[in-house]
């Protein structure tokens, strides 16, 4: 394991020197590509030395993608995002991040289901409509590694920024959530759902995430200004917040990722008030930038290198492609939707357009996908649908953002 993390911090770091020197693309999308071009590359070496790519493939495949980033990754790329949120202007587009983050997913969910139900029917590779609802409720939240990592470098409005990188913060406790639901109906049947489970599950993963998240938060606070004279202890004090935090809100049952947003929101207002001196919030700041920076250039390579594991099949591609239009179409029913009912939103159309465009789906929605048991049918289709789709959404629409944004008049500052 060590020899394999070894080799992808090397990849991350000589892929991101190339970028930085060559390609000038943003950092995430530049080591992505970089890394689907290795895997390219792989693929023709196999066929002079298949030796040399079966072992590749299985220093990718023994780094396992979803224990790295649920387990591991999440909670320190959520506590860094969020820590660097501003709290106070966050609260002032509240209305639109909980709509979003609620009602939004749960239409998104039953809108790409419904619509990729059909459109593998017409394609004439049709699927039971609850396996379309799964996907449709892993992909539906948007992933906010990635929508943290480009929006930052695209320089978008702040009120049109807080309004995506919010609901990206929050939606994966409803994603999770319907996730779930979901999964344990495909895997046991419709006789064995109960809406009370359901329920329950929801307040113990988020409404439980949210209290655990501003108790540890506190705690947090209550610690780090008792040592104030000492800021690499405080420091070490908000690693362990993330880490001893979200493996407790595992054994709790409660959702890790609103608890890590929680309370990293909770620690960064403290860090921007007067409550903490200059050298603390430096150390705090400046630890957790880094941080954020590495975890963010090795995941999206992983990203990148997980192709070498995915089982594809010609069909795959075409549901994939399928996958791109009805993911988009279901981003824009999820947006407009709700739009109607928000009030103050200034612009809606322009809003809404870069809302539906910026809407990235990331590692989060692999993650998932991966998780689903092998005994599930379609399992592998559903993962290559997922995979294709999270390419596109980080390559293309990541790329493309930025242009959008500028056109659109929506820049920081405008």
């Amino acid at each position: 394991m060590f020899h394999s993390i070894t080799i992808i911090i090397s990849l991350a770091a000589l892929f991101g020197y190339f970028n930085h020197k060559f390609l000038r693309l943003p950092t995430t999308i530049g080591l992505m590509i970089m890394a689907l071009i290795t895997a390219g590359i792989m693929v023709v070496v196999q066929e002079v030395n298949n030796d040399l790519f079966l072992t590749v493939c299985q220093i990718v495949e023994d780094i396992n993608f979803k224990e790295v980033l649920l387990d591991v990754m999440l909670s320190f790329l959520l506590f860094a995002g969020a820590l660097h949120t501003n709290l106070k202007a966050l609260l002032g587009e509240r209305k639109s991040v909980i709509t979003f983050a609620t009602l939004g997913v749960v239409i998104s969910t039953m809108v790409i289901g419904t619509l990729l139900f059909f459109g593998l029917q017409l394609i004439g590779y049709p699927i039971e409509y609850i396996y379309c609802l799964l996907f449709g409720a892993l992909i539906s939240p948007t992933d906010p590694i990635a929508v943290l990592a480009i929006f930052k470098e695209a320089k978008v409005n702040k009120s049109l920024e807080l309004k995506v990188s919010g609901e990206s913060l929050f939606n994966d406790g409803i994603g999770v959530v319907i996730f779930l639901t979901i999964y344990m109906i495909a895997k046991d049947g419709v006789a064995h759902f109960e809406y009370t489970e359901t329920l329950k599950l929801f307040a113990e993963e988020a409404i439980g995430g949210v209290i655990y998240g501003l108790v540890l938060g506190y705690v947090g606070y209550r610690m780090l200004k008792s040592v104030e004279d000492a800021p690499k202890i405080e420091v070490l004090i908000t690693v362990a917040l993330a880490m001893g935090g979200y493996t407790l809100a595992s054994l709790i049952h409660v959702s890790g990722p609103l608890a890590m947003v929680v309370a990293g929101l909770l620690l960064g207002s403290k860090l921007e008030s007067c409550v903490f001196s200059e050298s603390s919030r430096q150390h705090i700041d400046l630890f957790w930038e880094l941080l954020d920076e590495l975890l963010n250039a090795i995941l999206f390579v992983l990203i990148g290198l997980e192709v070498l594991v995915l089982s594809f099949e010609n069909h795959y591609l075409w549901a994939g492609i399928l996958g791109i239009v009805v993911v988009l179409m279901g981003r824009v029913v999820s947006v407009a939707l709700p739009m109607v009912f928000l009030k103050g939103i200034e612009s809606k159309r322009k809003t809404g357009t870069v809302m539906v465009w910026g809407g990235l789906r990331g590692g989060i929605s692999v993650a998932l996908a991966l998780s689903i048991s092998n005994e599930i049918p379609h399992r592998e289709l559903i993962v290559c649908i997922t995979y294709i789709v999270v390419v596109f959404s980080i390559i293309v629409q990541g790329m493309t953002i930025k242009k959008l944004v500028n056109k659109l008049g929506l820049v920081e500052g405008s």
